[in-house]
């Protein structure tokens, strides 16, 4: 198969989750020894399809430095689960512009090289797609990205709660340059809003009215920061949305509220709780805590949406591509029940 030529924009955790992936399942063949992998081969790419040639950050310690050791640079805190060789990828200097929380400004140092043509490097890398990995509560930075990948002829996906891919004028400029648009919000391999979706939408079948749920996250690490910094409120929003699309009811759900912990490192924990009614009215409760490692959590859902939209590319499909933007995100333009999503992405990846 061909490469899947990519580049990572920001040099963060989830860059060092895929990055590290990537080698992790390489020499992996059978689908029963993929453990972690949805999909070990999908549309006929394998994880070793996909290359990272091209890589953005504004951080003194990771710009210039081969991505291989980029990813392991402080403040990124990771957990470190495969030996990455030299990658010969240099990171390059990105637009700051608001990249960068005035709190975290106090935690890295911004490098003081000038930043380069996004644009031109992204063309020069051949790079096909663009991944969005800037931090949560950056907003107008993403957006400069996606008007560099414009310029370069990439498709571009955004993991991000910025509304990109669900916002009708980037879908409309991204469908007339005949390039797909992914996004927004990535939701986790096994993350706080999926099982709070799946719980929901389980009991929701079982005839069990609930009429009260909250989910909570506390974490570590510079995201968790900035995204009680900058992002809270909207992440709470999206994820909000997102669970209360599954019940057929109304119910009280507050979903996404977050809290920085700094020893926690890498590590979330989400905490749910629910109240509700099942046989004669009687009563329910329920009090669940799910521990994680964030970065690891991106992993193999970006792995699937790379590879989807390497598909999309080669089919020529553009502006949103509905499928995978469902799948995987939490803010895709039309929010649809998990079960749902999965079929209408299978049926995607199989088409043709």
């Amino acid at each position: 198969m061909p490469k899947i030529r990519v580049a990572l924009i920001g040099v963060g955790n989830c860059a060092s989750a895929i990055v590290q992936g990537i080698q992790y399942y390489r020499n992996i063949d059978e689908e029963r020894e993929a453990i972690g992998l949805r999909h070990l081969y999908l549309g006929g790419y394998h994880p070793r399809d996909i290359e990272v040639v091209c890589a953005f950050d504004v951080e003194a310690g990771k710009v210039g430095r081969d991505l291989s050791e980029a990813i392991f640079s402080p403040p990124n805190n990771a957990r470190r689960f495969a030996e990455v060789p030299k990658l010969n990828v240099k990171v390059l200097r990105g637009p700051l512009m608001d990249g960068i929380s005035e709190t975290l400004r106090g935690e890295v140092e911004i490098d003081d090289s000038e930043e380069v043509d996004v644009a031109q490097s992204l063309k020069e890398s051949e790079a096909e797609i663009a991944i969005n990995l800037l931090p949560s509560g950056s907003t107008e930075a993403p957006k400069r990205y996606a008007e560099e990948s414009l310029r370069a002829g990439c498709a571009f996906i955004n993991a991000t709660p910025t509304r990109i891919a669900s916002d009708p004028s980037w879908i409309r400029r991204f469908g007339e340059a005949g390039l797909p648009v992914i996004g927004d919000d990535l939701t986790d391999q096994v993350g706080a809003t999926i099982l709070h979706k799946t719980l929901l939408k389980m009991l929701s079948e079982r005839g069990i009215h609930v009429s009260e749920t909250y989910q909570l996250d506390v974490g570590g690490g510079t995201e968790s920061l900035d995204t009680l910094e900058r992002a809270r409120d909207v992440k709470r929003r999206i994820k909000t949305e997102s669970v209360r699309a599954v019940l057929p009811y109304e119910a009280s759900i507050i979903a996404g509220s977050t809290d920085y912990v700094d020893f926690l490192g890498n590590r979330r924990d989400s905490y749910f709780w629910l109240r509700g009614l099942y046989f004669g009215g009687t009563p329910l409760y329920l009090d669940i805590k799910l521990s994680t490692f964030d970065a690891p959590n991106a992993g193999s859902v970006m792995m699937d949406v790379i590879r989807a939209t390497k598909i999309a590319l080669e089919r020529g499909d553009s502006g949103h591509i509905l499928p995978i933007s469902a799948y995987a995100f939490k803010r895709p333009v039309k929010i649809i029940p998990p079960d749902e999503a999965d079929r209408l992405f299978e049926e995607y990846i199989k088409w043709g």
